[in-house]
């Protein structure tokens, strides 16, 4: 039996906006171009223009984007990339994908984002690239980030595939270091039908450099100057983004109304930690994720009352197998190891219903004894 209440559903997305989206589809079947089209070409000019970037490029997927860019500003082998221990496997994948090595830092315990003292720690003399990951919707220390990384000449490379439309200080994520990567999985904030992403920059060299990258290495048609990889947004997703993007700070707005709510509701609850907003960023909600030590204990209890929940993410990514050999000891990201054990995503997505997330603060509060 599915959940009552459910961590997400994009079902629900379809049937409020059902009939654009339908239309956004049967504009790209009709004209009858699929690839590098005029609807790609739109998304990317409307998405540079929301982001408040010059240029936005159009790829894949999020991962494709995270590596297309490192390899865009000419990181590869022999290079180091300074990644959060604490974000989804892909971020790292993207650097072992562009050829360097990435190298494991701790988080804030608070913000759960890269920690500007860990980051500066980290440095040495094949260090290329740092990735701040806007992890759950909240973005990560930018003004620091940026500052460090200036003195030491690296490059900076925004992961918001989980901050579509957040601001730091008043800007929005995607221009506030050299190049940003998002990704457009369908439970993104800003979600496609399927996989995509997109790179912003302001760099002009760059954006020429990546728009060659994603389709094959071509400049000009079966004129292939270097090696590149085949990562194209396709003419429907595009169409699908489209469609969504108009809808995106509505959507943000709910989400921020229901992690209110969560936070009004749950707020004696003393063996729960709620999320932290910092007063330099505004938090999209991607996910709402508290903490507690009883996590196994309560995710059963919700599930037990018909409410799903996630974890995001069982453990850091230094601990995960496939960077074994890079040598992480236990207790070597203490904060990003001890979030892993006891962070717990609640059901947030704009179509949740206000009557729905007060059966899961009811649900919570029973739990911890807090009944009114």
């Amino acid at each position: 039996m599915p959940p009552t209440i459910p961590l997400g559903d994009l079902k629900r997305e379809y049937e409020t906006i059902g009939r654009e989206i339908d239309d956004a589809i049967e504009r790209v079947l009709h004209r009858g171009w699929f690839v590098l089209g005029e609807e790609g070409a739109a998304f990317e000019a409307e998405w540079a223009a929301y982001c408040e970037a010059a240029q936005a490029i159009g790829v894949g997927n999020g991962t494709d984007a995270l590596a297309l860019a490192l390899r865009a500003a000419g990181i590869g082998p022999g290079d180091e990339v300074i990644v959060p221990a604490l974000t989804a496997a892909f971020t790292a994948l993207a650097v072992s994908m562009a050829g360097a090595t990435p190298v494991f830092v701790d988080v804030d315990p608070r913000r759960y984002t890269l920690d500007p003292a860990a980051f500066e720690a980290a440095i040495n003399p094949r260090t290329a690239a740092v990735i701040p990951v806007h992890l759950y919707g909240c973005p990560a220390d930018m003004e620091a980030i940026v500052r460090i990384s200036r003195q030491h000449h690296l490059l900076v490379v925004e992961d918001a595939a989980q901050a579509h439309g957040a601001r730091y200080e008043g800007r929005r994520v995607g221009a506030l270091g050299d190049v940003a990567a998002f990704s457009f999985y369908p439970s993104k904030n800003l979600g496609a039908y399927g996989d995509a992403g997109a790179i912003t920059t302001g760099d002009a060299a760059l954006a020429e450099k990546a728009r060659m990258l994603r389709h094959g290495g071509q400049r000009g048609t079966y004129d292939h100057e270097i090696l590149g990889t085949n990562s194209r947004l396709d003419e429907v997703q595009a169409a699908v983004l489209r469609a969504k993007l108009r809808h995106l700070d509505s959507w943000n707005a709910r989400r921020q109304s229901l992690a209110s709510d969560y936070d009004t509701g749950l707020a004696d609850c003393e063996s729960l930690t709620r999320p932290w907003q910092p007063s330099d960023a505004e938090h999209v909600f991607h996910l709402y994720v508290v903490r507690t030590a009883r996590r196994g204990e309560l995710q059963r209890y919700l599930a037990g009352q018909g409410i799903q929940t996630g974890v995001h993410y069982p453990r850091g990514v230094h601990q995960q197998p496939a960077y074994a050999h890079l040598g992480y000891k236990e207790g070597s990201c203490p904060n990003a190891e001890a979030a892993a054990r006891q962070v717990l995503s609640l059901p947030l997505f704009p179509q949740l219903e206000r009557r729905e997330a007060g059966q899961v603060i009811h649900a919570i509060r029973s739990f911890f004894g807090q009944d009114e």
